[in-house]
């Protein structure tokens, strides 16, 4: 158990220790006189503390009656006449009760039978007065308290017992037999405290303690009875720091003694902006010394309190309705507590998931992250490539973020995506390195580990803006805790896979018209009827690639986590089905298939050189009016004018056929060798993802068409 002084508290004044008669040992540092008053011709000034007699002088009857009035003084801490206290050095919990050795031998053996329950008495007061100090915490407090109590019982027996004794009819067998019921307590108190003190317990530890004690006392009913009743009274205080936590989300902890911790250097802000934000699951954390009848509850416990001080950081100040019997001021073997605990929790995991759904409506953030991130509805994005297109062309250093942003908006202004409300929400970015590089950051997933760390991850000799766009999207409290930095992360690597696999797809299909611009010719057995066989087997793939990643990964996980969603209990519920969505996309995106994802980039890559050499490939084999506009994109001719240009007359065959010819060979023998070298490593990744069977099929399918 940490020890509590490590907290700051205010501190006992130092005269209170170095006064003694401002203490319970006053009576113990002093000399006193006896209370024994004249009896059969014996006067208490016979029998002085100062008189050089020994007790052995007397007879046996006089003895009796000095012993007991000795014992009923040490039965509340004070030496008497020919009983002393001994205290080793340096160790004031450690001290014997001795006497006379002239005494008679069965007087002394009644009085040791006693000095147990004055030792237990003297380290039980001295056990009170230390720990009601500041620094020993409220559990201490309430229990050095319910000690005090006990001590007034008892301190109430020894003036009941002197009473009999003034009156003559208390013998030393007599003041025997009533110690007798209060020896086992007092005995197992004296037990508990003296671990509690050679351990410097506080706290839940304390709490512990005194119930394995009650425990262990099973077979001793009024023990047990006695240290459950301890138990109960030094756990209100504790119990007390329990309720505001449950009930209105407050640690009101002043000495450190609860078993949730705070650690107020996590902001929520870190959420948005920190891709490895602790906020969620470290800003409240469970500590060691969990009192045992909690243990099983704890996690609720932690959760209900972040339940509610979500809701007060979103200004929507709740509490869990009180009653008279949902009052956590005891725990006893009915449970009741239990049941407290798990309908405050209840309330306030209701309370915060109906107002992260209806008040921030979460699931109208998701489907819009899911429309622009994940390429859900395209009419934006195909306007925004056309209208970006020069700027994306361009090197890192030259492109203005302030210009793409402002195209961006344009589009979004202009297509259907203006009737979302959420599309103001969204910016674009531009990333440093290409999307291989930025994988390396999904530490928390082991797999991304794999990522090799040497030529797998090169950047581009000539890195754009295609290879680097990004869109972002502003996530606010509270409905960070769902979609924050780490996910959001995700959710751009996802996105800009498939935008690049959208710009191969839009080069290719320029490419491909191009083509269809001459096909009036007859170019059966030509280079040009081979390059559109390759044209077609490029789109083929781009386009099962893009199905696959569409229709067979996104769209299928999304509506399982819908549904999930809708089912969802509590926050940490939608925080796990959202989490499971991305990371099975990243699975299934084959983002985290760093082997594959390599060939990948390189079969994106060969289609990107082939389209961009189309208009070389075709001018060099026939003689036709330029396919390139003025800002060097392909086009292809209007159908009105094909229709009504004849077939043969303005195309005719070059001269430099065998060098496209050539060219296109070596574009197709690329092309197939990158192609079938997935097909291993789809095949053995397939085996462990299932998924991966269809998109094996598709690719290896274009191969031996091939």
């Amino acid at each position: 158990m940490e020890n509590s002084s490590a907290i700051s508290c205010p501190s006992t004044p130092r005269w209170n220790s170095e006064r003694p008669f401002l203490t319970g040992r006053f009576h113990q540092e002093t000399k006193t006189t006896s209370r024994f008053f004249d009896t059969k011709g014996y006067s208490v000034d016979s029998l002085s503390l100062g008189s050089e007699k020994a007790i052995g002088c007397y007879n046996a009857a006089v003895q009796e009656l000095v012993v007991i009035d000795d014992l009923l003084s040490a039965m509340v801490g004070i030496q008497g006449r020919y009983i002393s206290i001994k205290r080793a050095h340096g160790k004031e919990d450690n001290f014997t009760f001795q006497v006379d050795a002239s005494m008679d031998l069965a007087l002394q053996e009644l009085a040791k039978r006693v000095f147990p329950l004055c030792e237990s008495f003297m380290l039980i007061n001295q056990f009170v007065e230390s720990r009601s100090q500041f620094k020993n915490g409220l559990v201490n407090h309430a229990f050095a308290a319910a000690l005090r109590a006990l001590l007034l019982d008892y301190q109430a027996m020894v003036a009941q017992l002197e009473h009999q004794f003034r009156l003559g009819r208390l013998s030393l067998q007599g003041l025997w037999f009533y110690c007798q019921p209060m020896m086992g307590s007092m005995q197992a108190l004296s037990n508990v405290i003296q671990r509690a003190s050679a351990n410097n317990f506080a706290g839940s530890a304390v709490l512990n303690l005194l119930q394995s004690q009650a425990k262990a006392m099973a077979g001793d009913n009024g023990v047990r009875s006695l240290l459950e009743k301890m138990a109960e009274c030094a756990s209100n205080a504790y119990l007390g720091i329990l309720e505001r936590w449950v009930y209105e989300g407050v640690i009101d902890d002043p000495y450190g003694e609860f078993f949730i911790a705070e650690n107020k250097s996590l902001q929520k802000e870190s959420l948005t902006h920190d891709y490895d934000a602790k906020y969620w699951t470290q800003r409240y954390s469970l500590k060691d010394g969990i009192p045992s009848f909690l243990a099983n509850i704890s996690g609720t416990i932690l959760t209900t309190g972040k339940y509610l001080n979500v809701m007060r950081e979103c200004g929507h100040h709740v509490q869990v309705p009180q009653s008279e019997n949902s009052k956590l001021m005891s725990f006893g073997s009915n449970h009741r507590y239990l049941e407290c605990i798990k309908s405050a929790y209840d309330f306030a995991s209701s309370e915060l998931l109906n107002l992260i759904k209806e008040k921030y409506d979460l699931m109208g953030k998701l489907r819009s992250i899911k429309h622009y991130l994940l390429l859900d509805q395209g009419d934006f994005l195909v306007h925004f490539m056309d209208i970006a297109r020069d700027e994306l062309t361009k090197k890192l250093d030259e492109i203005s973020v302030e210009k793409l942003q402002s195209l961006l908006d344009l589009a979004l202004r202009t297509t259907a995506a203006a009737t979302d409300p959420c599309h103001e929400d969204l910016t674009c970015c531009v990333e440093t390195s290409s999307l291989l590089k930025k994988l390396g950051t999904l530490t928390d997933d082991e797999k991304s580990r794999n990522v090799p760390d040497d030529n797998d991850l090169e950047e581009p000799v000539s890195i754009t803006g295609l290879e680097t766009f990004s869109l972002n999207y502003k996530i606010r409290w509270p409905l960070s805790i769902v979609i924050s930095k780490n996910s959001l992360t995700k959710y751009q690597l996802i996105f800009r896979f498939l935008f690049h696999c959208k710009h191969v797809d839009r080069q290719l299909c320029g490419a491909w018209q191009a083509h269809q611009g001459v096909r009036a010719l007859n170019m059966r057995g030509t280079a040009i009827s081979r390059s559109s066989l390759l044209c077609r087997s490029m789109l083929k793939f781009i386009n099962s690639l893009l199905h696959y990643l569409t229709f067979e990964v996104i769209e299928p996980n999304w509506h399982v986590m819908h549904n999930r969603l809708q089912t969802a209990k509590s926050i940490d519920e939608v925080i796990k089905h959202h989490d499971f969505f991305l990371d099975k996309c990243l699975r299934g995106c084959l983002l985290l298939l760093p082997e594959f994802l390599k060939k990948v980039e390189r079969l994106k890559s060969l289609c990107l050189q082939y389209a961009a050499a189309t208009q070389w490939l075709i001018s060099s084999s026939i003689d036709v009016p330029s396919l390139v506009e003025s800002d060097g994109s392909l086009v292809s001719e209007k159908p009105k004018q094909s229709k009504s240009r004849r077939p043969y007359q303005p195309l005719k065959l070059s001269s430099s056929n065998r060098t496209v010819a050539d060219s296109i060979l070596k574009f197709e023998r690329e092309f197939n060798a990158e192609l079938q070298s997935l097909g291993p490593i789809l095949n053995s990744s397939s085996k462990a993802e299932p998924y991966l069977t269809h998109l094996s099929k598709c690719i290896l399918g274009i191969g031996n068409e091939q």
